[in-house]
């Protein structure tokens, strides 16, 4: 991922990029091509190869098989074992893509994401002129499986990492864990994790012919038990090789490791290309303890479900008052011209090109609590908006060159009062340009917010007069 790479930016391909292999289960030789897409069009898969061209979306909601692999399935139209390139794009900062496909399964190639995103390197990401809308949570949410011991819980936090751990108790594996803890390491730690299976489900599968585009070199095989010679002949011809044997770590015939703990690496990668399928992004930590593709969907689902349930809460600001702010109480005065009792913000804790954190803690000993109103304290809409106004000022001189500017508001539009602020609130003060600033001329959305409710709302348009 490119160092100027901007998180809070949507971004899409640069132009379109194929790869063909083989279906892992199916054996069919598939061509894939990965195009550009417009913003807020997700991931959704295109069947070339059926009547009319239908596309399915990436969504957990359309799943229908995880027995070995993730499926989605819409009005009769499959695609097979999608995890792996929705993980490359993901950890490639791809946020809309059209996944072209002439077969029912995408092909496994080495079993790992790698070749996906060395494809999506080749041909570049760009990025896309909209704001990406990231989801936050403000409590744990989580998922128990007792039959299969499974755990997966998502912690609030302010980036998107992962940790898994895996024990299948097996003397080859032991007990594993990884950790991403920044999609910037996805390329390097995760992406060439190749998926793996144990000899006594590659048997099984082998048997019912279920693995028709199985090959040594596309998935690690775990030996756990003793292998008889004629075990090994059967191996060999189901693979089409004149010859397979068990390595002394206990893989079958297989390349070297990449990573000590490649298996738990691919279980984290599996959970980045599943949960792609909640259809938004996410900042939380997710803890997952012996994951697989069934308990990381009915996750996906779960996280999904308590998104749309809060998606008011998108984008809100987190307020941690140990953070050091970015501007102090000494620097606003130095920016602003307000004083007291008139200045209404106690420092800022967030500021970028086009948007601004403030805070204003609200106490029972502003002077404006002595009539509005006694014995019922609330503090008026008019000094919430103007709070706001301030943070706002803030954000557009610093926007501006050298020298110092005034900020007068020329119009307030679609202002809505939906909690009260009383004594003892924090506000978090919010502000953001709906339009770059012209000719002096910013246009602003505001909110306040006390803890994640949305208490007030306006968009502000205002004039920036430099000072003489």
């Amino acid at each position: 991922m490119d160092k100027n790479f901007n998180p809070d930016k949507q971004h899409t391909l640069v132009a379109p990029i194929s790869i063909s292999g083989t279906g892992l289960h199916t054996g069919i030789t598939v061509d894939m091509t990965l195009k550009p897409a417009n913003p807020g069009f997700g991931f959704q898969f295109q069947r070339l190869d059926l009547p009319g061209t239908p596309a399915i979306k990436a969504d957990c909601d359309l799943v229908t098989d995880t027995s070995r692999g993730t499926t989605l399935e819409q009005n009769d139209v499959k695609v097979s074992t999608v995890e792996h390139v929705l993980a490359a794009l993901v950890g490639m900062g791809v946020d809309n893509c059209l996944i072209e496909i002439n077969g029912p399964e995408i092909p496994i190639i080495d079993g790992s994401s790698g070749p996906f995103v060395e494809i999506i390197q080749e041909i570049g990401v760009l990025e896309q002129d909209a704001s990406k809308a990231w989801y936050t949570i403000d409590t744990n949410i989580s998922f128990y499986d007792e039959k299969k011991r499974v755990e997966m819980t998502a912690l609030p936090a302010t980036n998107y990492e992962i940790t898994t751990l895996i024990d299948f108790n097996s003397p080859v594996l032991g007990t594993q864990h990884a950790s991403l803890k920044s999609m910037k390491e996805f390329e390097v730690e995760i992406a060439p994790c190749r998926t793996f299976c144990f000899l006594h489900e590659l048997e099984m599968l082998i048997d019912n012919n279920l693995i028709k585009g199985g090959d040594i070199n596309n998935a690690i095989v775990i030996v756990d038990k003793p292998v008889t010679e004629d075990e090994m002949g059967r191996l060999a011809k189901a693979f089409g090789r004149s010859h397979v044997s068990v390595k002394t770590e206990g893989y079958l015939n297989n390349l070297e490791l990449r990573f000590p703990n490649e298996p738990a690496r691919h279980k984290l990668l599996d959970v980045v290309g599943d949960l792609a399928l909640i259809g938004y992004p996410i900042k939380a930590h997710i803890i997952a303890n012996r994951p697989g593709h069934s308990s990381n969907v009915e996750f996906a689902k779960r996280i999904k479900q308590y998104i749309k349930k809060n998606k008011h809460t998108k984008n809100i600001p987190v307020y941690d008052p140990n953070q050091s702010p970015v501007y102090t109480l000494e620097q606003i005065e130095k920016t602003l011209p307000h004083r007291y009792p008139f200045l209404l913000v106690d420092k800022i804790i967030e500021l970028t090109d086009n948007s601004i954190v403030g805070i204003k803690n609200v106490t029972f000993n502003e002077f404006f609590f002595q009539g509005h109103f006694p014995g019922n304290p609330v503090m008026p809409g008019v000094l919430q908006i103007e709070a706001l106004a301030q943070t706002g000022g803030i954000l557009c001189i610093n926007a501006m060159p050298e020298g110092s500017y005034d900020t007068y508001f020329l119009k307030v539009d679609n202002c809505k009062f939906k909690q009260k602020v009383i004594p003892g609130d924090t506000m978090i003060l919010k502000m953001e340009l709906i339009e770059p600033i012209r000719r002096g001329i910013c246009v602003m959305r505001g909110s306040v917010y006390v803890g994640n409710k949305l208490c007030t709302e306006g968009e502000f348009t205002a004039q920036l007069v430099k000072r003489t």
